[in-house]
């Protein structure tokens, strides 16, 4: 079972006046569009269609909020890198997501999907130095991983996490496959260890008090 299963949509946000009051830790998902963004929050959740998936870039153009029955948030941040999106628009999402990253005090950390054939790009490198400030962990999802060989799935790990020490000593990352299913044990262990969150068979965490995250 989903550690995550149970999550349902709350509110969409397209400014940041329309973001909620914090009422609990949330964990931002991120990523370039068409990395696989929504496909790695479904499949967290073991639901088919809660983050809408498009074969077509840019599709999510708010912030979407989705509430775990603990309390907790996962926020399914705008994509971005889609250079068809009009430009008043692009600033907009780029404003929209690096205030929210940066102030949000009720945010305790980031997952950021990366294409596991095409990882580290430009944006990716911005959206790590926009959040580094903030002190707050970020775990790399290797999104696809499934469409490289073993070997050059490894060599791909080794070398995103020997660039993202050069960030934080609480950026990690990994392989995931949505299509597979792989690495989902490891995604839950990371952002449920954030949340405070254990599976049935284990003792759980010390939920965090209040909404403030120290990373």
């Amino acid at each position: 079972m989903s550690l995550f299963r149970g999550a349902t949509f709350y509110i969409t946000a397209h400014h940041l006046s329309d973001l909620p009051p914090p009422l609990g830790p949330e964990i931002a998902f991120a990523g370039r569009s068409n990395a696989g963004k929504s496909s790695a929050i479904n499949t967290l959740v073991d639901h088919n269609r809660l983050a809408f998936v498009s074969k077509t870039p840019g599709r999510t153009q708010q912030i979407n909020f989705f509430s775990l029955p603990g309390g907790a948030f996962l926020v399914d941040l705008p994509g971005y890198g889609y250079a068809k999106v009009q430009r008043e628009l692009r600033a907009h999402w780029e404003q929209l997501l690096s205030t929210y990253l940066q102030t949000r005090g009720s945010l305790f950390g980031m997952v950021l999907i990366m294409d596991a054939r095409h990882p580290l790009t430009p944006l990716d490198a911005q959206m790590l130095g926009w959040f580094a400030a903030t002190g707050k962990p970020v775990h790399v999802l290797l999104s696809k991983s499934d469409k490289l060989t073993r070997q050059e799935a490894q060599k791909t790990l080794r070398t995103v996490r020997d660039r993202l020490r050069e960030y934080a000593d609480n950026y990690t990352a990994q392989l995931f496959s949505s299509l597979k299913k792989q690495g989902m044990e490891e995604a839950e262990e990371v952002i449920g260890g954030w949340l405070g969150i254990k599976p049935e068979n284990t003792k759980e965490s010390p939920r965090p008090k209040g909404i403030k995250a120290g990373g």
